[in-house]
């Protein structure tokens, strides 16, 4: 491997120890982040024998996602792990459409129920669920150890090329020696940043607050896009709540707080009339969270002994839901690629490189797809108050179905070879 490796890295942690260690460990794999991507890439290493070791900074998965929706592209990845039926026997709803309402009209972006698929469908399940049975699976295979409350500080570099990190927790510094450590952290990536990896961002026209309202027994399964008024709410089912996400131009956020809680239930009300007295539930801005939406992605995923997946190699637009699915497809190909020279205890930079040119392309396509959204649905309604007006080529019987691909099934099909 190449000595490309940030200089403010400590070069012999043995000869210069910056810290008291509690502990060393060694590993053939050691993932930062316990996310659907580091998860499930714990889970396909540690089926084929190879020591892996998943460092989670949260005590425990039970906090609130806005990441909720499993997409085909991943139940037919878990019915190749032979974990589909299980999986469905979790409390769930389905959204077989992605469909936005107007005053005027209802008009479907995707339509799934014409892929072939066994799973036409977007199951929508709490991710606390979906990672707590993917770990729990993991937990069956000896090679597998999850480290809650692991808060990494450190990557450790010798002789050009990572060979692990230091964390913080169970009672002190850490130290996890490996073959190969794989950034799955998420948007706000500390690997990335520890790594110094180059960014192309984008600016997406919007921000999403996010809060919670009751669902009642007849409203729609799955669900449903608001526009009007200049405003758009998007509500996704969690059962007995709606997960609700209202879209604000860049940068409204403080304009929007400066004119009080009470003529944001307003405005709400004003596109989504049926919450008229749901939304008294609102009573603080401490059960509104504020997203800052953001689209980038890393030139380079991979630096000797270091890759970066999912929201750390690529922060996605919440457009479409399909973060989660494609962190999870980088996970599997990263797998196929990575298995074998795991097992050989040696991973060649050209390895690293094959996972981010399997992954690269279908990144950009999506991103790409979700900017033409942004800019020619959205854009339009939040900054100019036009009236919502479909893309023309939903219009067009041979482009009608591509929204609903792109966006269940990804670019190109990702299947577990290992």
């Amino acid at each position: 491997m190449t000595t490309d490796v940030p200089k403010n890295l400590s070069q012999d942690p043995s000869i210069n120890p910056v810290h008291d260690i509690v502990d060393v460990q060694t590993t053939d794999c050691c993932i930062v982040g316990g996310g659907p991507a580091g998860a499930v890439l714990a889970l396909l290493l540690a089926r084929q024998g190879i020591s892996v070791m998943l460092l989670e900074a949260h005590k425990d998965f039970d906090r609130d996602f806005r990441g909720d929706t499993i997409h085909p592209s991943v139940m037919e990845i878990m019915e190749e792990l032979g974990l589909s039926d299980r999986l469905l026997e979790l409390p769930h709803a389905k959204m077989r459409q992605i469909r936005f309402k107007t005053p005027e009209d209802t008009v479907t972006l995707a339509d799934f129920s014409h892929l072939k698929t066994r799973y036409p469908y977007i199951t929508m399940l709490p991710q606390v669920k979906f990672l707590e049975f993917i770990t729990q699976e993991a937990q069956k295979y000896p090679s597998f150890h999850l480290v809650m409350g692991a808060n990494v500080q450190e990557l450790i570099a010798e002789n050009g090329e990572i060979q692990g990190v230091r964390y913080r927790g169970g009672g002190g510094w850490h130290e996890i020696r490996a073959i190969l450590t794989v950034g799955a952290d998420g948007r706000h990536s500390r690997l990335r940043h520890l790594g110094e990896f180059e960014s192309i961002e984008t600016s997406p026209p919007m921000d999403v607050l996010w809060f919670r309202l009751p669902r009642q027994p007849e409203d729609p399964e799955g669900g449903m896009g608001r526009f009007g008024q200049g405003k758009i709410i998007a509500m996704l089912d969690r059962g007995d709540e709606w997960q609700v996400a209202y879209v604000i131009p860049k940068g409204g956020y403080q304009q929007l707080r400066a004119a009080g809680l009470e003529e944001l239930k307003k405005s709400v009300v004003e596109v989504v009339p049926e919450f008229q007295q749901r939304i008294q539930n609102l009573h603080d801005w401490s059960q509104i969270a504020f997203l800052s939406v953001e689209s980038s992605r890393v030139k380079r995923w991979y630096r000797p002994g270091l890759l970066l997946i999912g929201d750390a190699a690529h922060i996605m637009s919440p457009v479409g839901g399909v973060g989660i699915n494609y962190a999870i497809q980088d996970a599997v190909v990263a797998a196929n690629v990575l298995s074998k020279p795991l097992k050989n205890r040696q991973v060649q930079l050209s390895d690293l490189a094959k996972v981010q040119r399997q992954r690269e392309l279908p990144t950009r396509i999506i991103q790409a797809f979700q900017t033409f959204i942004q800019k020619r649905v959205f854009a339009p309604v939040l900054i100019s108050n036009r009236t919502f007006v479909a893309p023309g080529f939903l219009r067009l019987p041979i482009l009608r179905d591509l929204p609903g691909r792109l966006i269940a099934l990804g670019v190109f099909p990702v299947h577990v070879k290992t």
